[in-house]
């Protein structure tokens, strides 16, 4: 009349869950996305993203500071210009926001923690897009590629461990590995954002990098609806040496994040996004869900779900509430 099985004595107190957890989430696992704006004085709240900021340089090295001593595996940065063009040189300016940045960061952290840069054209362009536009206003994919081999050298003279081109450019990774070979930086790797999605979930992202974005991404990030897709991109950044590959957002895309890592022969990340961040700080706002256990709930998920890297704007603060 009882059961003989009995899976509960496994849960039963706190040590016993920690022996038998199949997924952890420690410091090294989490990499925190940071935005820095040129010209401020003092940091600017991101009303979109409650805790989140466009850092000063000199605010930007602090977090940079905080997030080694908590024990990261890394720190990705994204620069707002006080200036666009249509070409996004910006981006390619060894003087540029972004590269000064890096430069700083370098120097405050060495090599105790990846700098990550993220390489793509949309913070830099007037129009907002991810690359270069052509006659008829249409994102022209092969123009686009040099710049992208210039703004990865650029970012790797400034000090930049890791280059994360995000812009969905066929043949981007191609492109930089030998703009970066070229250029002497063989140990600067590429983490590949391969499955990005065309998603709602970017908004707050927006406000966050003041976007110019006229129109939309549809025509080059990954449709939704697809998820064999997602596996093709994954192979061919693969093929063209990419060090680590992305699948952004994270928690919508759960089951493509489970099928690049089961495909993937290299480290996978996925990028807990904008939306995600503003939709679980809402909700806790309101008092609806709890905001340390419903964190740690997302992430371990993510991870259990097959990335070997997290980007969470809660990274740093995290550290405190996983189970050591």
């Amino acid at each position: 009349m009882f059961p003989t099985d009995r899976p509960r004595r496994l849960r039963a107190t706190p040590g016993m869950r920690r022996l038998v957890a199949e997924t952890d989430v420690r410091p090294r696992h989490l990499v925190l996305p940071v935005f820095v704006a040129e010209g401020l004085d003092a940091p600017r709240p991101i009303t979109s993203m409650p805790g989140v900021v466009q850092h000063t340089r000199d605010s930007l090295r602090k977090a940079a500071a905080e997030a080694a001593a908590a024990g990261l595996g890394g720190i990705m940065l994204f620069g707002v210009p006080a200036r666009r063009d249509a070409v996004g040189s910006g981006g390619t300016d060894p003087e540029g926001i972004l590269n000064v940045a890096l430069r700083d960061v370098r120097a405050e952290v060495g090599d105790a923690m990846p700098v990550m840069a993220d390489t793509c054209l949309d913070e830099f362009t007037d129009h907002g897009h991810c690359g270069v536009l052509d006659d008829e206003g249409r994102v022209d994919n092969d123009a686009t590629l040099p710049i992208y081999g210039q703004m990865a050298v650029a970012q790797a003279d400034a000090g930049a461990h890791v280059v994360a081109p995000s812009g969905m450019m066929d043949g981007q990774v191609g492109v930089i590995r030998s703009a970066l070979d070229e250029a002497g930086h063989r140990d600067t790797a590429i983490l590949a954002y391969s499955a990005k999605y065309a998603s709602a979930f970017y908004g707050p992202f927006r406000e966050a990098v003041d976007s110019q974005l006229q129109g939309d991404r549809r025509t080059y990030q990954q449709d939704p609806a697809n998820a064999r897709e997602a596996a093709r991109e994954a192979a061919l950044d693969l093929d063209e040496g990419a060090d680590m590959v992305m699948v952004k957002p994270a928690m919508a895309y759960l089951d493509v994040l489970r099928r690049v890592a089961d495909s993937s022969d290299v480290p996978v990340a996925a990028y807990q996004v904008s939306g995600e961040y503003a939709m679980i700080s809402a909700a806790v706002e309101r008092g609806w869900l709890d905001r340390e256990r419903t964190i740690v709930e997302t992430v371990t998920g993510i991870r259990r779900a097959g990335a070997d890297i997290v980007l969470t704007y809660w990274a740093t603060e995290a550290t405190a509430w996983l189970d050591g």
